[in-house]
């Protein structure tokens, strides 16, 4: 068997391929050097970051007096003890569904908010958001206006830009730090961590943590910035399709704007109007201040988080050259089409989504209300011995084996009065004291823990009920006449 041997005239593809620029399939990030701006946009989101830092930094060291033995820090995670505190309300471990309460509160109030205003949640209240404005605060503070940055980072490495670069590294480095240890305050005691902090008696847990939030926090905020919420960030997908035609959102107005140039000292407006161009003068301020360097003129985008700097920054320009303002604003898009028909949109605030959201959120929040204010502060919860199922006595009693847990949530030592229902002339005794036996024992339970007991329950052999029984073990509070029950059965043959 012969082969053939290829035409010599015939193109070579691998040599053709070569010859041609190849796609590439990722690109290098842009980095993104935002312009400082003034105006009302920025002053709320200044307004905005002191007050949420503040609220971050600051509620760690609030004090709440819950009495002796209990931890007196107001918002407090204590993974030692068990427990979550927030101001007077405490929750246990099997209240973990409070907390599926807050996120679907925090969640629908997320997608209430962008179904009104965008994604103001992304431009105001996000840590992402509120942490970065304040490392490029600070970077703008020491290496000067976006153009200086640009400059300086295409210059070649001196003393001025390696000192420069490393104060600005220090300064994010530290506030890092300072961010980590302040998440490290809400599961321990921010006095008492503080002091093992200055004392070096602090333990290798708190600083693997702290190290690992300064750690991303100085990742997220210093480097990835933008990226964080164009790329990772689950939200910018979410947020994107719950908004609709009424919802208020940075616009660009096109049919205003457009045809776009840049404005000629001895150009009149009449002559740009007569010359088809519109009130943009593509001065780009829109773009360079952007803080993930959106251009909004292209419409909406999914890098664009609804801050409005861009809106301060057009109206900035627009005062400079003599035009009306808001070129660049919050409007709804059924508004913009009716405004390029020289007519009027009606604001349509409820919307079905709107009241659904709205409704979810009362729900759900008067449900929580209501269970805080009305949940027991005893809990009894009962496991019956499965080996053996029953025990019968020489006397022919049979006797069933229970562990009995008791749960006072009270801050004071309480005593219980514990029975079985649905079983008759029942005979109770503890383990550990036997000769306490009758109807019904007297347990106690320390203040705000839980008393385990290991309780026999015997009846006569006439009064057994051959095989599965169902009873109730209730433990009434001698105190305050709250009742706790929880059922069980009693095993006999």
């Amino acid at each position: 068997m012969s082969l053939t041997s290829p035409n010599p005239a015939a193109p070579n593809p691998a040599a053709h391929d070569a010859d041609q620029p190849r796609e590439r399939w990722f690109v290098h990030r842009l980095k993104v050097y935002a312009a400082d701006v003034h105006g009302r946009f920025r002053r709320l989101k200044w307004l905005a970051l002191i007050v949420l830092l503040g609220i971050y930094y600051i509620t760690p060291w609030i004090r709440w007096d819950r009495g002796p033995g209990i931890p007196d820090q107001a918002v407090l995670v204590d993974m030692v003890g068990r427990r979550a505190y927030f101001f007077w309300i405490e929750i246990w471990p099997q209240e973990v569904y409070y907390l599926t309460g807050l996120l679907i509160i925090g969640t629908f109030g997320i997608f209430f908010a962008t179904t009104l205003l965008g994604r103001i949640w992304c431009g105001y209240a996000c840590p992402q958001t509120v942490w970065t404005d304040l490392f490029m605060w600070v970077e703008r503070k020491l290496e000067g206006p976006r153009t200086e940055r640009i400059r300086l980072d295409k210059a070649p490495l001196s003393a001025r830009k390696l000192g420069l670069k490393a104060s600005k590294h220090a300064i994010w480095l530290a506030i890092s730090l300072v961010t980590g240890g302040a998440w490290i305050f809400y599961f321990n005691d921010a006095p008492t961590l503080l002091r093992e902090i200055a004392t070096g008696e602090v333990s290798w847990k708190v600083l693997a943590f702290t190290g690992l939030f300064t750690a991303t926090t100085y990742f997220f905020a210093g480097w990835a910035r933008e990226q964080i919420c164009i790329y990772v960030c689950p939200w910018r997908s979410f947020q994107a399709a719950m908004v609709d035609e009424d919802t208020y959102v940075v616009t660009y107005q096109d049919w205003r704007g457009e045809g776009r140039a840049p404005l000629r000292k001895s150009q009149s407006w009449e002559e740009r109007t007569a010359d088809g161009l519109g009130d943009c003068i593509d001065c780009k301020l829109c773009v360079h201040v952007c803080p993930t360097g959106t251009d909004i003129r292209k419409g909406q985008q999914i890098s664009c988080i609804g801050c409005g700097l861009c809106v301060d920054a057009c109206n900035d320009v627009m005062a400079q050259v003599g035009r009306p303002g808001d070129l660049i604003l919050f409007d709804t898009r059924s508004n913009q089409v009716a405004k390029a028909d020289g007519l009027a949109a009606p604001v349509r605030l409820l919307r079905p989504r709107t009241v659904i959201y709205a409704l979810i959120i009362l729900v759900v929040t008067g449900v929580m209300a209501i269970s805080l204010a009305m949940r027991p502060t005893l809990d009894v919860s009962v496991l019956r011995d499965r080996a053996p199922l029953y025990v019968q006595l020489s006397s022919g009693a049979v006797q069933n084996a229970y562990t009995i847990k008791i749960l006072n949530k009270t801050h004071e030592a309480r005593t219980y009065r514990l029975s079985v229902e649905g079983l008759a002339n029942a005979d109770l005794s503890v383990a550990s004291a036997e000769a306490q036996s009758g109807p019904s024992l007297t347990l106690t339970a320390e203040a705000d823990s839980v008393a385990t007991y290991r309780v026999f329950v015997r009846v006569p052999q006439g009064d057994a009920k051959p095989g599965s029984t169902d009873v109730a073990v209730l433990a009434r509070d001698l105190t305050s006449g709250e009742i706790g029950r929880h059922a069980s059965v009693f095993m006999a043959p």
